[in-house]
Order: structure tokens, then C-alpha cells, then sequence
């Protein structure tokens, strides 16, 4: 007696898994390519950081330093996804194409403005005495803590964090008030704002700063707004009071 097996000859069409296979949003393959090039990425941009910090004074290390900040960002919001929001993790969770193509546009600008800036004026001082060393230096600060801000944020959420505004309630999720959120009420938007403008002041644009502090705020500011009004609906007196208690940190958003 024999058994014969006739393979699908399209299984991402009809199996129960389909949503891991190329093309669709829980694409393994796509995947393990973005988190593929990403390691590339950031392995390179650390090489090239150091190695210009180290053996030059040229000031360009600040580009593989941004490019690094980016693929580290990048990478660490699929891979806390992945961990502590596992159902939710897909492909979009590295959030690359994320407000395309506006966010590309940001971050090619900042790119052609640094290395515009430190080409012809490598040697132009923009602030007096040491001040210029001392925003850089609270540029790279201010990207290390709203990194670290936003991946607390994430971690402690868990399931209750989603990349995208929940308009109706899920069985799962919950108020979180405690750690890292009796600190600062939205504080992954809180890292996000803070991380992207400490990249521009580490990277000496001023351009780039201005608008990006213009665009970023007046996103969260709006995002913010139609968040919490779900969240009233959601939770009512609780979310009142903790919104009362907690500020967000980000300037003119109370």
C-alpha cells in the first residue's frame, strides 16, 4: 500500500500559516533580511565611528554615528516587539517604511546637511568657547536615554504597546501606571522625541534640529491627543487621574 502526497502547489495561499510566508506581513524571510542588513549596518557604522573618533580629528564621524543610531532604533523595535508583544511582531515592527516617505526625506536631509556642513565648514565654529563640544555631547547623551526610555516603555507594556493608535479596546489590555510609565505618561513618545533630537545635536545640524523639533512635536502633540481621548473612553476616571498626575516630559504637551 502506498500514500500519495501531493504537495500545495502554493501553500502561503491556503495554509493556516500563511502570513509567515514571503509577501505577507509576518513574512519570515523579510524578517530575517531587514534584521540581516540591519546588523550590517550598525557593525559598520560602530567600525567607522570609533576608527574616525580615534585615528582623525575629521568630524564626520558623526554620520556612521547617526546611521548606527537609526539601524539600533530599527532593530530594537521588532526585537522588543518580538519579545514582549510576540502576537503583534511583524515585518512592519521595524518600523522602516513608518510615515513614508516624509520619514526618509527627514533623514536623507539630516545626512546631506551634516556632511555639507562638515566638508566646507570643518573647522567653523558655530558657538563660542567649548559650547560646541558640550551640545554634542548632550546630543549623544539625550540619543542614549531616549533609546533606553523607549525600549523601558516598550518592555514594561508589553502586549498593551502598539505601533499604531487602538481605537477599541483588546481583552488584554491594561492601564500600565507603574515604573517606567509613573515617570513620564507616554514615555516610548517621550524616547522618540528626545532620541531624534539629540541625533541632530550630536550630528551639529541646525536646520535639521529646528525642523525636526517642529514636525516631531506637532506629531506627538496630535497623536496625543486622539490617543487619550480612546484611552478616556477605555479606562474613564483612572486614565483622568493618571494624566493628572503624569506630565509627558515633551515641551507645551502638559
Amino acid at each position: 500500500m502506498s500514500i500519495e502526497y501531493h504537495a500545495d502547489p502554493d501553500p502561503s495561499s491556503t495554509s493556516p500559516d500563511r502570513l509567515l510566508f514571503p509577501g505577507h506581513s509576518k513574512s519570515l524571510s523579510g524578517i530575517a533580511i531587514r534584521a540581516f542588513c540591519l546588523g550590517i549596518s550598525l557593525t559598520i557604522s560602530v567600525g567607522l565611528t570609533l576608527t574616525i573618533l580615534f585615528y582623525t580629528s575629521s568630524p564626520l564621524w558623526r554620520l556612521p554615528y547617526f546611521i548606527g543610531s537609526l539601524s539600533l532604533f530599527h532593530f530594537l523595535e521588532f526585537w522588543t516587539t518580538a519579545a514582549y508583544n510576540t502576537r503583534a511582531a511583524e515585518v512592519g515592527s521595524f518600523l522602516l517604511t513608518a510615515n513614508w516617505p516624509g520619514y526618509a526625506i527627514a533623514h536623507s536631509f539630516a545626512i546631506f546637511e551634516c556632511l555639507v556642513t562638515n566638508t566646507l565648514w570643518s573647522g567653523a565654529r558655530w558657538l563660542p568657547f567649548q559650547l560646541g563640544s558640550l551640545v554634542c555631547l548632550a546630543g549623544v547623551a539625550l540619543t542614549i536615554i531616549g533609546q533606553v526610555v523607549r525600549t523601558m516603555a516598550m518592555v514594561q507594556a508589553g502586549p498593551s504597546f502598539n505601533h499604531l493608535v487602538q481605537h477599541q479596546r483588546n481583552a488584554g489590555h491594561v492601564l500600565v501606571t507603574t515604573g517606567i510609565y509613573s515617570v513620564f505618561r507616554h514615555p516610548s513618545y517621550f524616547g522618540f522625541f528626545w532620541w531624534a533630537l539629540g541625533t541632530q545635536l550630536a550630528m551639529g545640524n541646525v536646520i535639521s534640529f529646528m525642523g525636526y523639533s517642529a514636525v516631531l512635536w506637532k506629531f506627538f502633540s496630535t497623536r496625543i491627543k486622539v490617543e487619550e481621548d480612546a484611552l478616556v473612553r477605555f479606562f474613564d476616571n483612572e486614565y483622568t487621574d493618571y494624566r493628572r498626575r503624569v506630565g509627558t516630559k515633551i515641551p507645551f504637551v502638559p
